[in-house]
């Protein structure tokens, strides 16, 4: 089993930097393949990004391509997501999820374990 806590959430005026961290419990956490996800108010879960056990796959959404980097440190069992020239459309909680094995989804369903979320805030 892993537990996941996100944090590094915050108040970020557009154009701004904000670097999230998924901290995993559990000695198994390089098994499992780690994925970002952010659900606004009204909205639906969406994948942000993925990474797989080794670190050397990742995945992005079209709308993050280019400003979100996600990695991770299986020493530190952490996952970081950063987060470049924020837009008020990236207002959101975002939630780290673990999905078992090396292969990714962008389907939430697939996640096996969540944590509670981080809030990110965008000023305009």
């Amino acid at each position: 089993q892993v537990q996941l806590v996100e944090s590094g959430g915050g108040l970020v005026q557009a154009g701004g930097s904000l670097r999230l961290s998924c901290a995993a419990s559990g000695r198994t956490f390089s098994s499992y393949t780690i994925g970002w996800f952010r659900q606004a108010p009204g909205k639906e879960r969406e994948f942000v990004s993925a990474v797989t056990w080794s670190g050397r796959n990742t995945y992005y959404a079209d709308s993050v391509k280019g400003r979100f980097t996600i990695s991770r440190d299986n020493a530190k069992n952490t996952v970081y997501l950063q987060i470049n020239n924020l837009k008020p459309e990236d207002a959101a909680v975002y939630y780290c999820a673990a999905q078992f094995g090396s292969t990714w989804s962008d389907n939430s369903r697939r996640y096996d374990y969540w944590g509670q979320g981080t809030q990110v805030t965008v000023s305009s």
